[in-house]
């Protein structure tokens, strides 16, 4: 299976000097027919970058109306963008996204033919207090209720626990493992073995050029969704040559 890494540059950088800096680096280094690069820059950029696949964010549920603020699938589609990043951490803490709010987000993102990468992970007190196996069961459950199993083999699930996003306390290889295993299990009992063995699993959650390898030799996932390490253009080639070179 082909590795796939994606760019979560989040509210980053600041300026379209910036932006263009770190796209070409990356670009002129990370063409590489056996990884899949996905780079999802701030909404504003997207129309200027070009030569790599993008991915937005995030995406609005309705095609169009007043919705100040917001973005919508077809926009999305009319700049070419492939991927889209959906229920991320970040936006169930800071914008109380719930899973029947992901959900309608995923729904309406299949329907146009865009790849959802379908953000799920627990807590640092969830984690503690041993729910993981309940929240992961209750995020994949809700995030893809209502979604048939052909719809369903377009989604890629990123398993980012949230105590390890952006603090450098990064999830152990075996722990990664046991919950890529356990979200393979939930697949299996919505849609079935072969779809389970076959969906992408992403790792998210500090990932650097120094783990990468790591995770993809020993934890059973298929590719990453990196953010910090996504804005040093020599750290996330490092990334991507450690997925190809040992998947």
């Amino acid at each position: 299976m082909k590795p796939l890494i994606v760019a979560n540059w989040k509210l980053n950088p600041s300026s379209q000097k910036e932006v263009k800096h770190l796209f070409g680096a990356i670009k002129k280094n990370a063409k590489n027919k056996n990884v899949e690069v996905v780079i999802c820059p701030p909404f504003v950029y997207l129309p200027m970058l070009r030569g790599m696949v993008l991915g937005a964010q995030n995406v609005f549920w309705e095609d169009k109306g007043a919705f100040t603020g917001e973005v919508s699938v077809p926009m999305l589609k009319d700049l070419k963008i492939a991927y889209v990043i959906l229920g991320h951490s970040e936006r169930r803490q800071y914008f109380h996204e719930t899973d029947e709010l992901v959900n309608k987000k995923i729904k309406k993102a299949l329907a146009a033919g865009l790849v959802p990468i379908f953000c799920i992970g627990e807590t640092a007190e969830e984690n503690q207090a041993g729910q993981k196996s309940q929240v992961l069961e209750r995020q994949i459950t809700e995030g893809l209720k209502g979604i048939s199993k052909e719809k369903a083999k377009n989604v890629a699930i990123a398993y980012e626990p949230v105590w390890a996003i952006g603090t450098g306390k990064n999830c152990s290889a075996n722990e990664t493992m046991s919950a890529a295993l356990l979200i393979r299990k939930i697949i299996a009992g919505i849609y079935g073995r072969e779809l389970a063995d076959n969906i992408k699993i992403l790792y998210g959650g500090s990932v650097n050029s120094a783990n990468a390898s790591m995770y993809i030799k020993e934890s059973g996932v298929n590719g990453f969704l990196v953010g910090g390490s996504s804005l040093i253009a020599d750290e996330f080639i490092g990334i991507i040559k450690q997925a190809v070179d040992n998947k």
